[in-house]
């Protein structure tokens, strides 16, 4: 089974690094209850005056949510600003790639458009930290094998990167 290269190129890493500053900025204010209503009511009131609309009123569970998600993404965005890898880029292109989805449903079901501007920002990142992997995968997969021999599509049943 052949195994899919990481980018290796230092830009690669510096996208992985700029994407984990972005988190840390915007979801740093997420970790604590104290700090999430200032930013509840920062993004509430942007809302308004853009006209995107207001966050729904505080509540307990959505305060534990909001504290859950940005202490995780804090404690990931730190993991990747003092030591980013390729797979670092992989692993946060899929997590963006969920976080999109999420939000796109969420705005499917009627929240604040304000989350359009935090949805692009996802999209770019997750295309920029997944595109390379998705290119290496590509070429690999129309690489004739080594041995010379043309090989149909169900000889690579074993092999994950052929399927791609």
């Amino acid at each position: 089974m052949s195994r899919l290269r990481p980018p290796s190129r230092p830009t690669y890493l510096r996208v992985v690094r700029a994407s984990a500053w972005y988190d840390l900025v915007v979801t740093a204010g997420f970790a604590t209850p104290w700090t999430y209503v200032l930013v509840h009511d920062t993004l509430s009131s942007c809302g308004t005056a853009l006209g995107l609309g207001a966050l729904p009123e505080l509540d307990p569970w959505q305060v534990l949510f909001a504290n859950l998600m940005g202490s995780v993404v804090v404690v990931w965005a730190v993991l990747r600003i003092v030591g980013p890898l390729p797979q670092h880029g992989l692993f946060d292109g899929i997590a963006r790639a969920l976080f999109a989805t999420w939000q796109a449903y969420a705005l499917a079901h009627g929240v604040s458009r304000l989350l359009w501007l935090f949805l692009g920002v996802e999209v770019a990142f997750g295309v920029l930290q997944l595109a390379p992997w998705s290119l290496r995968a590509m070429r690999r997969a129309m690489r004739p094998p080594l041995d010379g021999h043309v090989h149909s599509p169900r000889q690579d049943v074993g092999n994950p990167v052929g399927r791609l």
